[in-house]
């Protein structure tokens, strides 16, 4: 292209040729060319300076080429620091030294609650017992009714409860002898199984007390059935659980759906009965209740109670979970602290 005799033509077209010509292939050249070229005290400024100094009828020309070089500055800029960042980015994605060590990979752990749910499961599975199970909203009949708690009960006292509705026939079962109703109305004798589940109570939250924890009960009706059954089969699951040892003893108490009633303590498995902290030195902690099913629990449910009789016991996991792994507080339980359950890795 011919060009005015003005030097500032020249000038133009030469730092074009330049641009193009110029190998920008690593870092510190490409920021020199910014700063010569594209800078505020660069090249192109200095041009751009220079163009009133152009006559009137050439400015316009003069202004198209100024145009021309800005934009193959600024294309050759971006073009190669795409391809430099582009560099650099694969080059951090090498592969690593496959002789380094690998970062660890810590083990996880089992909730404590989940590790004596299963052990209690697994005991009571060796003796027949199979597996129940039943929904945490239940009705009345279900909760109370078919348990001997009839309305306005002084029983129905014994567990503060959290209604789902005004009418009060809705709630969050108490106890997981719920799922025992449901099993009898629904199974005939011979019926044994264990009902592991969560249940919920209206009560103050303490390091003894919690408004929501678990339960395994167990049921076990067919003919004949004894409380000389059921004193054996407790004695088995604590030999088994805390240890061949143990001794176990039955006292005198009261719930509305079994009759006789009675407390399950065992000898002591930290002091061996000589008295400590855990059993408050009387050798002896108590771990659950149990009973002979009242005849009219069977009748509720559709069983003839002239034929048939049955036992049924119930503990709280957190409680047994707190005498073997000597927790002070149940509270701990829900408050997902790592440095806690990493205690427990490998005890499953």
């Amino acid at each position: 292209m011919e060009y005015a005799s003005h030097p500032a033509f020249a000038e133009a077209q030469k730092l074009l040729d330049n641009i193009h010509q110029t190998q920008l292939n690593d870092a510190e050249k490409l920021e020199q060319f910014r700063i010569a070229v594209l800078g505020s005290k660069g090249q192109l400024k200095n041009l751009f300076a220079r163009l009133r100094e152009i006559p009137p009828a050439e400015r316009k020309v003069f202004g198209q080429l100024l145009n021309t070089v800005k934009q193959e500055a600024e294309k050759k800029y971006q073009q190669a620091k795409a391809t430099l960042e582009a560099a650099r980015s694969s080059s951090q994605q090498h592969i690593p030294d496959l002789s380094m060590p690998g970062d660890p990979i810590e083990t996880g752990a089992r909730h404590p609650v989940s590790i004596v749910r299963k052990n209690i499961i697994q005991i009571f599975s060796r003796i027949g017992f199979t597996l129940a199970d039943g929904p945490e909203i239940e009705d009345d009949w279900h909760n109370f009714s078919a348990l001997n708690f009839p309305p306005d009960h002084p029983a129905r006292d014994m567990q503060d409860t959290f209604f789902l509705s005004e009418n009060q026939n809705w709630l969050l079962r108490t106890h997981t002898s719920t799922v025992q109703v449901r099993v009898m109305e629904n199974q005939k004798p011979p019926i044994r199984v264990i009902c592991p589940g969560r249940v919920y109570r209206n009560e103050t939250i303490s390091a003894r007390a919690h408004c929501y924890f678990h339960q395994v009960e167990g049921l076990y009706v067919d003919k004949n059935v004894s409380f000389a059954d059921l004193k054996q089969t407790l004695l088995y699951f604590s030999r088994e659980f805390f240890g061949k040892d143990t001794r176990i003893r039955l006292r005198p108490s009261y719930f509305p759906f079994t009759e006789p009633s009675a407390e399950l303590d065992v000898s002591c498995f930290i002091c061996g009965g000589q008295g400590c902290a855990v059993c408050k030195n009387s050798g002896w902690v108590e771990i659950l209740g149990c009973g002979m099913v009242d005849p009219q629990v069977l009748e509720n449910c559709g069983i003839n109670s002239d034929v048939y009789t049955g036992f049924a016991f119930g503990m709280g996991i957190e409680r047994i979970a707190m005498l073997k792994y000597q927790i002070k507080d149940i509270r701990i339980f829900s408050d997902n602290d790592i440095r806690f359950l990493k205690q427990f890795a490998g005890a499953w």
